[in-house]
């Protein structure tokens, strides 16, 4: 039997609420800290307590950050589930139980299986505390595995003090529990299958965070001080991580916080305090996901037309309506880039990871300044809610570009000024804060009809020169946003387009196919940039890879970038899950015969 060294797929099967996700932590985090390459994602139902969920863990020697569509381990603790889950395995597989509360049938049992079982409920018994009992039985199985497959007891421990820190009991009663599964395995279990664990060297120079943490953290190393919000799986943390960081980073001397965090009464109150802050001159935010975008629509109309800024963090889910709150999709694509009613373009950003949530947080809002208006920074519940081993977030003095705010002084040597007034001829005017003090600094904020200086007017001669003026500002943003990546070959001539968190499975895949044909740029903003027009210029075909229905993103191109629709084909996946390498590589083989 051929020994499968950190290279296999496990699946924990359990049901929400009952202290898993801590166990499972557990197991990830003493992978990574045994330098094995590993992914790990939560997938849990959108109730509180009582339904199924799934943490699935993958080791794999470059540290691959996505899923394989099949597990090579199942840890089933949760007998509504337990048949299904193991109908789902495949034959040479292994098989973990709670034999307690699930009855395996030899018929289950499928060719080259091995099958351990684990009475977690007599074990249970030695817990003395019962009102621990029930959180802390999911550790035997935590450390039945760590006996199997060879996860460091050391690590693990050290793992659970730092998790617990000063509270010696829950450390103590962690690390007995974690025994009672490791001295069962030691005395029940004969190792049967190839599934080895062993240390490795894979995560020098990583850290492992979330998309949010690092999204909060981005925000305030962008200069942000106002946050308005409403709470809404699956950006909540992402308000909740940054506030607590905020009491450490804004607070001066004698301890007077230098900030605000207002939790609004709805996602349209947010927009309007964020929008209000903006106006006044601070740099503020807010968070949410696709449901509270629907809700902000008109004030993000108001944002666009009367040029405040503003940044929105999107991390998105599973729609329309309430949808799969807990699912992911790359779905508001086009709801963020039309948001609000009439003639308008928003400018958006993808990251893919949480160094690049970190790292696109002064972007935004030096763009939201810069441009004067919206700028929605696009992850979603995968990046956001999901634990991921990244590049560590380095901080170098932040250098802010406020654009073109004019003082007293300016204003002063200035012959003329107008809020809506293109000096420069780029689309971008030059405007003023309020307390400015100076005569001209003055002007009404108008989401009604307004000339050059912020005069009401219907005009239509005015209003389509206002608009006008609005388009060509946009294209100016091309710029300044983040440049998409090139990987491959100048000469390769099929092309693959991708953005987000679809970029992880997308690269295992080209890696996977070795075709020196193809080549892949990874979009990382909207408005394109003429690089991407290049690259599809260069391309017979081109594969538009995506998490959404509709297509979304290969509709602005064909709308964005005229002429070459025949070029452009999709591969979509919507399922709710995260994208996979198995899937894109199937389809794409199919595509390319």
């Amino acid at each position: 039997m051929e020994k499968r060294i950190n290279d296999f797929s496990l699946r924990v099967a359990t049901v929400n609420g009952t202290g898993s996700q801590s166990s499972n932590n557990l197991l990830f985090k003493s992978l990574f800290r045994m330098g094995i390459g590993v992914c790990a994602k939560n997938l849990f139902p959108s109730n509180i307590q009582g339904l199924p969920t799934w943490f699935q863990i993958r080791v794999s020697p470059k540290g691959y950050q996505n899923l394989r569509e099949h597990d090579d381990i199942a840890v089933l603790m949760n007998a509504e589930t337990a048949h299904e889950d193991i109908a789902a395995m495949r034959p040479g597989t292994t098989i973990f139980y709670n034999s307690s509360i699930i009855k395996v049938a030899p018929e289950e049992i499928k060719t080259g299986m091995v099958v351990y079982g684990l009475p977690v409920e007599e074990l249970a018994k030695k817990i003395t505390d019962a009102k621990l009992r029930h959180l802390l039985k999911n550790l035997f199985y935590v450390g039945a595995l760590s006996h199997l497959y060879g996860i460091d007891e050391d690590v693990m421990k050290g793992v659970i003090k730092d998790t617990f820190r000063d509270k010696q009991s829950a450390i103590d009663a962690n690390i007995a529990a974690l025994q009672v599964g490791i001295d069962y395995a030691k005395e029940n279990y004969k190792k049967q299958d190839a599934y080895e664990l062993k240390k490795a060297d894979v995560n020098k120079g990583k850290i492992v965070t979330e998309g949010n943490t690092a999204s909060g953290l981005g925000a305030i190393y962008g200069g942000c001080t106002v946050v308005a919000w409403y709470p809404i799986t699956p950006s909540s943390s992402l308000t909740e991580s940054m506030e607590s960081y905020l009491k450490k980073l804004r607070v001066d001397k004698a301890g007077k916080a230098k900030y605000a965090v207002v939790q609004a009464e709805d996602e349209l109150g947010a927009m309007g305090m964020v929008l209000g802050a903006s106006w006044a001159g601070a740099r503020s935010m807010t968070a949410t996901a696709g449901p509270g975008i629907s809700l902000m629509q008109e004030l993000l109309g108001l944002a666009y037309y009367a040029e405040i800024p503003a940044v929105l963090y999107n991390v998105q889910r599973v729609g329309p309506s309430t949808g799969l709150p807990t699912r992911t999709q790359q779905c508001d694509i086009q709801s963020c880039a039309y948001a609000s009613h009439g003639d308008k373009r928003h400018i958006l950003l993808f990251p893919s990871s949480p160094k690049e949530c970190f790292e696109m947080g002064p972007t935004a809002f030096d763009l939201a300044d810069r441009m004067q208006t919206p700028i929605f920074v696009m992850s979603d519940l995968d990046l956001g809610m999901n634990q991921w081993v990244d590049d560590e977030l380095v901080y170098t003095k932040p250098k802010y570009d406020r654009g073109k705010v004019l003082n007293a002084e300016q204003l002063e040597q200035a012959k003329d000024f107008g809020r809506y007034l293109d000096v420069d001829g780029d689309g971008v005017c030059y405007r003023t804060l309020p307390g400015t003090n100076h005569r001209k600094a003055a002007f009404f904020t108008r989401g009604s009809g307004h000339d050059e200086y912020a005069r009401y007017t219907e005009s239509p001669v005015v209003y389509a020169r206002n608009m006008d003026r609005l388009a060509k500002k946009f294209q100016t943003a091309k710029k300044y946003v983040p440049k998409p990546v090139l990987t491959g070959k100048d000469s390769a001539k099929i092309g693959v387009i991708a953005y987000g968190t679809t970029h992880h499975a997308l690269t295992e895949t080209l890696e996977r196919l070795g075709n020196d044909n193809i080549k892949y740029l990874r979009i990382r903003s909207y408005p394109f940039t003429q690089e991407v027009e290049d690259f599809i210029k260069s391309c017979d075909r081109v594969y538009v890879v995506e998490q959404n229905r509709d297509a979304q993103l290969r509709q602005l191109i064909e709308v964005d970038i005229r002429g070459y629709q025949n070029k452009l084909f999709s591969v979509l996946y919507y399922g709710g899950f995260p994208i996979s390498a198995d899937f894109i590589e199937r389809e794409l083989q199919k595509a390319l015969g």
